[in-house]
């Protein structure tokens, strides 16, 4: 049995279990560094029918090695592998709060100690490709875009693990599959938080000091929560 396969098979049934994709909306890859391969969901399968053989294995080219047809957004899972060292893993979905952000082309702001001890800030909502990189190659410039708006703004990948594209949708990364599938879990539950606030109090904000202390406790080089 590849074990690859089967992770990427599990996540991906995991991100409809807990609501936050519909249909065939979304997919999860995982990048293997040792084969440079990248595992990811086929395109618009039924994951409940699927085999672990079914599960695409591509080069970083794009090129099919194993599996069915991948995803059309590999291409943009693959961009982020290139351009985010320690990056291993890529969760792209629709999940309802954080579409609502992205089709708005608003950021997710950083409102309360949950969206801050994940997240070092607000969430971005990058730019959507323009007519002709619509045109050609859409899916990779989705990708490039995501990574040029993050080092051309000095966001560290790392330290905000997620991104809206502009009226589409949320992606998420993390250095495994299962952080990665808690950022995009986590992502969800912050974009509601946040909507839900700013209707009651459209002046809402977090101030820098907690941030950085929410932040920096969990992730920072002292950081002391966990066991």
């Amino acid at each position: 049995m590849n074990k690859n396969k089967q992770n990427v098979l599990t996540a991906n049934r995991w991100i409809v279990e807990k609501g936050l994709i519909e249909l065939t909306w979304g997919n999860v890859s995982f990048y293997d560094s040792l084969e440079n391969s990248v595992y990811i969901k086929p395109s618009g399968i039924d994951l409940f029918r699927a085999s672990i053989d079914d599960i695409s294995c591509i080069n970083m080219g794009g090129e099919t090695k194993s599996g069915l047809k991948p995803s059309v957004d590999a291409p943009t899972h693959i961009k982020i592998y290139k351009n985010f060292n320690g990056v291993l893993s890529v969760v792209h979905t629709h999940s309802k709060y954080a579409t609502i952000f992205a089709q708005a082309g608003r950021p997710i702001p950083c409102l309360g100690t949950t969206h801050a001890d994940y997240f070092y800030g607000t969430v971005p909502c990058v730019p959507h490709p323009n007519s002709s990189q619509t045109k050609e190659d859409y899916e990779a410039h989705t990708g490039q875009i995501i990574c040029d708006y993050f080092h051309s703004n000095k966001i560290n990948p790392l330290q905000v693990q997620a991104c809206l594209v502009k009226g589409h949708a949320p992606f998420a990364w993390g250095k495994d599959i299962k952080s990665a599938l808690e950022n995009a879990y986590v992502l969800e539950i912050v974009a509601e938080f946040a909507y839900k606030t700013i209707r009651i109090n459209s002046d809402a904000r977090l101030s820098n000091m907690i941030l950085d202390k929410h932040f920096l406790r969990k992730h920072g080089g002292s950081r002391y929560y966990g066991q």
